[in-house]
């Protein structure tokens, strides 16, 4: 009878120790994975570190980066870094001449964020004369609305296009046009023509009223203000107007 008894009790101690012994195991395992969470989560906080350091700040003694030119500036090359030979004494002579204005007004037009780069500028009693200009202006959506009418409205549309709404009389009635179309340079001029126009309704009857209505919400405009000898080069619809880039030789500036 003793020895089952004690065959039970050793027993019990062997279920004992292997117990406590998986829990010592299960107790490491936990701390094990608790190190190797910790030390990947100070690698990972260490890199993001070292790379917002290197991104905020400049190697040292290293080269100072310089303004960014723009792209009237940046168009036109480098100026002449000498002044021409028959200069007299009288002139003054400037390698290159900038002039930035927000807003430029003349009896009939108005622009907006100007930008004009001169290069081998002289000065003297015939004026200012730039033997190369370059010119970036906006001209707001309002400058071409008011050569339209009232009732007329012009704006950026997706794309880089352009949106006119204007009502106009046709066959007699009056309709609400909505054109939307693509702006170029023709000869000089800023022009909107209309790609697709509705007038509301079914297409049909959209399509015969486009053909009649085209012309009137097509726009043709003149960019004024600025000195003769600058031809319009090119032009991009953005949200306050249209920015247009201007060029010209042996421009007078100031008479």
């Amino acid at each position: 009878m003793k020895q089952p008894a004690l065959q039970r009790d050793r027993l019990r101690g062997l279920a004992s120790r292997t117990l406590s012994h998986q829990t010592v195991l299960m107790d490491w395992t936990r701390a094990k994975d608790w190190l190797i969470g910790a030390t990947g989560m100070v690698l990972v906080l260490g890199v993001a570190v070292a790379i917002l350091w290197w991104v905020v700040s400049d190697p040292a003694g290293g080269v100072e980066a310089g303004p960014v030119p723009s792209p009237t500036v940046g168009a036109e090359g480098p100026p002449n870094t000498e002044p021409p030979a028959d200069l007299r004494e009288d002139e003054v002579w400037f390698a290159d001449l900038a002039l930035d204005a927000g807003t430029v007004v003349t009896a009939g037009s108005m622009l907006r964020d100007v930008r004009a780069v001169g290069q081998d500028v002289v000065t003297g009693p015939d004026g200012l004369v730039a033997q190369r200009l370059a010119v970036d202006a906006t001209v707001p959506f309002g400058v071409v609305t008011d050569e339209l009418g009232d009732g007329t409205v012009v704006r950026a549309a997706d794309g880089g296009q352009a949106m006119v709404i204007r009502t106009v009389e046709a066959l007699g009635r009056e309709l609400r046009v909505v054109a939307t179309g693509t702006v170029e340079v023709e000869a000089g001029r800023l022009v909107i023509e209309p790609r697709s126009i509705d007038v509301g309704g079914p297409d049909f009857l959209s399509d015969a009223i486009a053909a009649v209505v085209r012309r009137l919400v097509t726009i043709e405009h003149d960019i004024e203000g600025l000195p003769d000898g600058l031809v319009l080069q090119d032009v991009t619809v953005q949200g306050d107007g249209f920015r247009a880039n201007l060029r010209g030789e042996d421009v007078k500036l100031v008479p």
